[in-house]
Protein backbone atom coordinates (compact mmCIF):
# COMPACT_ATOMS: atom_id res chain seq x y z
CA UNK A 1 0.00 0.00 0.00
CA UNK A 2 1.27 3.70 -0.94
CA UNK A 3 2.30 5.49 2.35
CA UNK A 4 3.03 9.10 3.42
CA UNK A 5 6.20 9.13 5.97
CA UNK A 6 5.75 12.58 7.74
CA UNK A 7 10.43 12.34 9.21
CA UNK A 8 13.34 11.29 7.78
CA UNK A 9 16.73 12.60 8.73
CA UNK A 10 17.98 11.11 5.48
CA UNK A 11 18.79 15.09 3.58
CA UNK A 12 20.97 15.50 7.18
CA UNK A 13 22.45 12.21 6.73
CA UNK A 14 23.39 12.39 2.97
CA UNK A 15 25.14 16.05 3.52
CA UNK A 16 27.11 15.12 6.89
CA UNK A 17 28.03 11.50 5.69
CA UNK A 18 28.66 12.47 2.08
CA UNK A 19 26.67 10.12 0.49
CA UNK A 20 23.61 10.49 -2.00
CA UNK A 21 19.67 9.59 -2.76
CA UNK A 22 20.56 6.07 -3.96
CA UNK A 23 23.31 4.96 -0.98
CA UNK A 24 22.33 1.82 0.36
CA UNK A 25 23.06 2.59 3.66
CA UNK A 26 20.30 5.51 3.63
CA UNK A 27 17.08 3.83 4.71
CA UNK A 28 15.30 6.38 2.76
CA UNK A 29 16.52 6.10 -0.65
CA UNK A 30 14.98 6.16 -4.36
CA UNK A 31 15.09 2.48 -5.04
CA UNK A 32 13.51 1.44 -0.91
CA UNK A 33 11.02 4.29 -1.64
CA UNK A 34 9.66 3.04 -5.10
CA UNK A 35 9.70 -0.59 -3.96
CA UNK A 36 7.71 0.45 -0.60
CA UNK A 37 4.94 2.41 -2.71
CA UNK A 38 6.30 5.57 -1.18
CA UNK A 39 3.45 8.21 -2.56
CA UNK A 40 5.29 10.96 -0.48
CA UNK A 41 8.35 11.59 2.12
CA UNK A 42 8.94 14.34 4.30
CA UNK A 43 12.72 15.26 4.41
CA UNK A 44 13.74 17.32 7.32
CA UNK A 45 16.65 19.66 7.23
CA UNK A 46 17.85 18.77 10.94
CA UNK A 47 20.22 21.51 12.70
CA UNK A 48 21.84 21.09 16.12
CA UNK A 49 22.07 24.63 16.93
CA UNK A 50 24.27 24.24 19.54
CA UNK A 51 27.28 22.61 17.75
CA UNK A 52 27.28 25.14 14.97
CA UNK A 53 27.33 29.12 14.82
CA UNK A 54 24.79 30.19 12.78
CA UNK A 55 21.21 27.77 12.17
CA UNK A 56 20.30 29.67 8.95
CA UNK A 57 23.48 29.92 7.21
CA UNK A 58 23.72 25.77 8.25
CA UNK A 59 20.21 25.12 6.51
CA UNK A 60 21.13 27.12 3.49
CA UNK A 61 24.22 24.68 2.99
CA UNK A 62 21.92 21.06 3.95
CA UNK A 63 19.21 22.53 1.29
CA UNK A 64 21.60 23.15 -1.50
CA UNK A 65 23.14 19.81 -1.12
CA UNK A 66 19.56 18.33 -1.14
CA UNK A 67 18.09 20.10 -3.69
CA UNK A 68 21.11 19.57 -5.92
CA UNK A 69 20.61 15.73 -5.44
CA UNK A 70 17.24 15.73 -6.24
CA UNK A 71 18.05 18.06 -9.58
CA UNK A 72 20.29 14.70 -10.41
CA UNK A 73 17.36 11.87 -10.15
CA UNK A 74 14.80 14.08 -11.54
CA UNK A 75 13.11 11.10 -13.34
CA UNK A 76 12.76 9.26 -9.82
CA UNK A 77 11.91 11.71 -7.65
CA UNK A 78 10.30 15.57 -7.25
CA UNK A 79 10.15 18.36 -4.35
CA UNK A 80 6.36 19.16 -4.14
CA UNK A 81 4.92 22.02 -2.57
CA UNK A 82 1.27 21.13 -2.17
CA UNK A 83 -1.14 18.17 -2.37
CA UNK A 84 -1.88 19.02 -6.25
CA UNK A 85 1.80 18.21 -7.33
CA UNK A 86 1.98 15.43 -5.31
CA UNK A 87 -0.81 14.16 -7.45
CA UNK A 88 1.30 15.23 -10.46
CA UNK A 89 4.28 13.57 -9.49
CA UNK A 90 2.61 10.28 -8.60
CA UNK A 91 0.87 10.43 -12.39
CA UNK A 92 4.20 10.51 -13.47
CA UNK A 93 6.02 7.67 -11.83
CA UNK A 94 7.80 10.14 -9.83
CA UNK A 95 7.92 10.25 -5.81
CA UNK A 96 7.05 13.53 -4.17
CA UNK A 97 9.26 14.96 -1.89
CA UNK A 98 8.29 17.69 0.92
CA UNK A 99 11.08 19.49 2.64
CA UNK A 100 10.95 19.96 6.66
CA UNK A 101 12.80 22.44 8.62
CA UNK A 102 13.55 20.04 12.62
CA UNK A 103 14.81 22.95 14.69
CA UNK A 104 12.84 26.11 14.84
CA UNK A 105 15.86 28.57 15.31
CA UNK A 106 16.86 28.72 11.51
CA UNK A 107 14.67 31.28 11.35
CA UNK A 108 15.67 33.25 14.09
CA UNK A 109 12.05 34.49 15.11
CA UNK A 110 12.20 36.60 11.94
CA UNK A 111 9.57 36.20 9.42
CA UNK A 112 11.05 38.02 6.70
CA UNK A 113 13.40 34.52 7.11
CA UNK A 114 10.51 31.98 7.37
CA UNK A 115 8.68 33.54 4.46
CA UNK A 116 12.39 32.95 2.28
CA UNK A 117 11.82 29.26 3.78
CA UNK A 118 8.70 29.20 2.50
CA UNK A 119 9.32 30.40 -0.65
CA UNK A 120 12.37 27.77 -1.14
CA UNK A 121 9.26 24.91 -0.41
CA UNK A 122 9.36 24.42 3.13
CA UNK A 123 6.05 23.23 4.62
CA UNK A 124 6.65 22.12 7.69
CA UNK A 125 8.70 23.54 10.77
CA UNK A 126 9.56 21.24 13.92
CA UNK A 127 9.52 24.22 16.51
CA UNK A 128 11.95 23.27 18.55
CA UNK A 129 14.62 20.08 18.65
CA UNK A 130 16.39 19.74 21.94
CA UNK A 131 17.09 23.45 23.16
CA UNK A 132 15.26 25.94 24.43
CA UNK A 133 15.27 28.73 21.18
CA UNK A 134 13.19 31.62 20.25
CA UNK A 135 10.55 30.47 19.61
CA UNK A 136 10.01 27.81 22.83
CA UNK A 137 11.06 24.96 24.71
CA UNK A 138 11.79 21.45 24.52
CA UNK A 139 10.29 18.71 25.91
CA UNK A 140 13.40 16.81 27.43
CA UNK A 141 13.34 15.28 30.95
CA UNK A 142 10.00 17.71 31.39
CA UNK A 143 12.60 20.07 32.49
CA UNK A 144 10.46 23.07 30.56
CA UNK A 145 7.30 21.35 30.92
CA UNK A 146 5.37 24.37 31.48
CA UNK A 147 7.43 26.81 29.32
CA UNK A 148 5.24 27.78 26.66
CA UNK A 149 5.55 29.76 23.11
CA UNK A 150 7.78 33.44 23.53
CA UNK A 151 5.69 35.83 22.46
CA UNK A 152 8.02 35.44 19.30
CA UNK A 153 7.01 32.41 18.83
CA UNK A 154 3.25 32.99 18.94
CA UNK A 155 4.30 35.63 15.93
CA UNK A 156 5.86 33.08 14.10
CA UNK A 157 3.37 30.11 14.36
CA UNK A 158 0.49 32.62 12.97
CA UNK A 159 2.67 33.79 10.27
CA UNK A 160 2.92 29.92 9.35
CA UNK A 161 -0.62 29.30 9.42
CA UNK A 162 -1.02 32.61 6.83
CA UNK A 163 1.55 31.29 4.83
CA UNK A 164 0.98 27.88 4.59
CA UNK A 165 3.50 25.92 7.05
CA UNK A 166 2.11 22.94 9.32
CA UNK A 167 3.67 23.31 13.01
CA UNK A 168 5.27 20.30 14.03
CA UNK A 169 4.46 20.21 17.57
CA UNK A 170 7.37 16.94 17.83
CA UNK A 171 10.21 18.01 20.45
CA UNK A 172 8.32 20.64 21.64
CA UNK A 173 7.28 21.04 25.38
CA UNK A 174 3.59 20.55 26.67
CA UNK A 175 3.08 24.03 27.28
CA UNK A 176 4.18 24.85 23.93
CA UNK A 177 1.75 22.21 22.70
CA UNK A 178 -1.33 23.79 24.51
CA UNK A 179 -0.70 26.93 23.29
CA UNK A 180 -0.85 25.92 19.49
CA UNK A 181 -4.37 24.53 20.68
CA UNK A 182 -4.99 27.77 21.69
CA UNK A 183 -3.64 29.56 19.00
CA UNK A 184 -3.79 27.21 15.47
CA UNK A 185 -7.09 27.33 13.46
CA UNK A 186 -5.99 24.79 11.36
CA UNK A 187 -4.64 21.31 12.10
CA UNK A 188 -1.03 20.75 12.70
CA UNK A 189 1.15 18.14 13.59
CA UNK A 190 3.55 15.77 15.47
CA UNK A 191 5.44 14.49 12.97
CA UNK A 192 7.15 11.79 14.81
CA UNK A 193 5.57 11.18 18.46
CA UNK A 194 3.54 8.28 20.01
CA UNK A 195 1.63 7.18 23.12
CA UNK A 196 3.00 8.13 26.38
CA UNK A 197 0.64 6.45 27.59
CA UNK A 198 2.34 3.31 26.52
CA UNK A 199 5.91 4.55 26.56
CA UNK A 200 6.29 7.14 29.36
CA UNK A 201 8.71 9.72 27.43
CA UNK A 202 8.37 13.13 27.27
CA UNK A 203 8.47 13.14 22.98
CA UNK A 204 5.12 11.12 23.50
CA UNK A 205 2.01 12.86 23.71
CA UNK A 206 -0.31 11.88 26.36
CA UNK A 207 -4.16 11.14 26.36
CA UNK A 208 -5.08 14.62 26.59
CA UNK A 209 -3.07 15.73 23.75
CA UNK A 210 -3.77 12.94 21.78
CA UNK A 211 -7.46 13.97 22.20
CA UNK A 212 -7.09 18.05 21.29
CA UNK A 213 -4.72 16.71 18.37
CA UNK A 214 -7.77 14.69 16.52
CA UNK A 215 -10.10 17.68 18.06
CA UNK A 216 -7.75 19.74 15.83
CA UNK A 217 -8.05 17.53 13.35
CA UNK A 218 -4.26 17.25 13.45
CA UNK A 219 -2.25 13.82 13.05
CA UNK A 220 0.34 12.35 15.01
CA UNK A 221 2.96 9.87 13.17
CA UNK A 222 4.10 6.99 14.72
CA UNK A 223 7.94 7.33 15.55
CA UNK A 224 10.10 3.87 14.72
CA UNK A 225 12.73 4.81 17.39
CA UNK A 226 12.84 1.95 20.35
CA UNK A 227 13.42 4.96 22.82
CA UNK A 228 9.46 5.87 22.07
CA UNK A 229 8.06 2.53 21.24
CA UNK A 230 9.10 0.63 24.06
CA UNK A 231 11.76 -1.16 26.49
CA UNK A 232 13.34 -3.38 23.67
CA UNK A 233 16.47 -2.30 21.76
CA UNK A 234 15.03 -3.51 18.48
CA UNK A 235 11.71 -1.68 17.34
CA UNK A 236 9.21 -4.36 16.74
CA UNK A 237 6.08 -4.35 14.80
CA UNK A 238 4.10 -5.33 17.60
CA UNK A 239 4.97 -2.45 19.62
CA UNK A 240 4.00 0.00 16.86
CA UNK A 241 0.60 -1.65 16.94
CA UNK A 242 0.25 -1.35 20.59
CA UNK A 243 0.68 2.27 19.92
CA UNK A 244 -2.17 2.56 16.73
CA UNK A 245 -4.23 0.79 19.13
CA UNK A 246 -4.10 3.64 22.16
CA UNK A 247 -3.90 6.35 19.58
CA UNK A 248 -7.12 5.10 18.22
CA UNK A 249 -9.25 4.18 21.36
CA UNK A 250 -8.01 7.96 22.66
CA UNK A 251 -8.45 9.88 19.39
CA UNK A 252 -9.95 7.78 16.67
CA UNK A 253 -8.28 6.66 13.26
CA UNK A 254 -8.12 9.76 12.05
CA UNK A 255 -5.14 11.57 14.22
CA UNK A 256 -3.18 8.40 12.95
CA UNK A 257 -0.06 8.39 10.69
CA UNK A 258 3.12 7.49 10.42
CA UNK A 259 6.94 9.53 11.00
CA UNK A 260 9.67 6.84 10.78
CA UNK A 261 12.48 9.20 11.91
CA UNK A 262 14.47 6.87 9.71
CA UNK A 263 18.45 7.85 8.81
CA UNK A 264 17.82 9.61 12.62
CA UNK A 265 17.44 6.45 14.59
CA UNK A 266 20.33 4.03 15.48
CA UNK A 267 18.43 1.00 17.04
CA UNK A 268 17.35 -2.12 15.21
CA UNK A 269 13.89 -1.94 13.73
CA UNK A 270 11.60 -4.67 12.42
CA UNK A 271 10.71 -2.49 9.10
CA UNK A 272 14.47 -2.10 8.23
CA UNK A 273 13.75 0.94 5.96
CA UNK A 274 11.61 2.51 3.60
CA UNK A 275 10.57 -0.67 1.63
CA UNK A 276 8.88 -2.39 4.31
CA UNK A 277 6.10 -0.50 5.49
CA UNK A 278 4.10 -3.43 4.11
CA UNK A 279 4.91 -5.28 6.94
CA UNK A 280 3.03 -3.01 9.45
CA UNK A 281 0.22 -3.07 6.75
CA UNK A 282 0.00 -6.97 6.78
CA UNK A 283 0.36 -7.04 10.85
CA UNK A 284 -2.56 -4.29 10.95
CA UNK A 285 -4.76 -6.27 8.53
CA UNK A 286 -3.91 -9.48 11.07
CA UNK A 287 -4.87 -7.18 14.24
CA UNK A 288 -8.40 -6.62 12.71
CA UNK A 289 -7.73 -2.88 10.80
CA UNK A 290 -10.04 -2.47 8.05
CA UNK A 291 -8.97 -1.34 4.51
CA UNK A 292 -9.90 2.40 5.23
CA UNK A 293 -8.42 2.44 8.70
CA UNK A 294 -5.42 1.08 7.03
CA UNK A 295 -4.98 3.72 3.89
CA UNK A 296 -5.73 6.48 6.73
CA UNK A 297 -3.13 5.67 8.66
CA UNK A 298 -0.60 5.15 5.76
CA UNK A 299 -1.33 7.96 3.50
CA UNK A 300 -5.44 9.67 4.02
CA UNK A 301 -4.94 11.34 7.02
CA UNK A 302 -1.86 13.23 6.23
CA UNK A 303 -3.09 13.92 2.75
CA UNK A 304 -6.47 15.89 4.32
CA UNK A 305 -4.25 17.29 6.73
CA UNK A 306 -1.71 19.09 3.68
CA UNK A 307 -4.71 19.94 2.02
CA UNK A 308 -6.22 21.78 4.50
CA UNK A 309 -3.09 23.67 5.19
CA UNK A 310 -1.22 24.15 1.74
CA UNK A 311 -1.95 26.25 -0.78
Amino acid sequence: MKFIDLHCDTASRIFYEKLNLNHKKCKVNIENLKRGENLGQVFAFFIEKESIEDPYDEFIKLYNSFTQEISKNTGEIEIVRNTAELKNAEKSGRIGAFLSIEEGEVIKGDIQKLRTVYDMGIRIITITWNYQNSLGYPNVGYTYRNKGLTRKGVEVIEECEALGIIPDVSHLSDAGFYDLIRICQKPFIASHSNAREITEHPRNLDDNMIKLLAEKGGVMGINFCSDFLGNESVSSIEEMICHIKHIRNIGGIDVLALGSDFDGIHNEVEIENASEFNKLYLALKQNHFKELEIEKIFYKNVLRVFEENFK
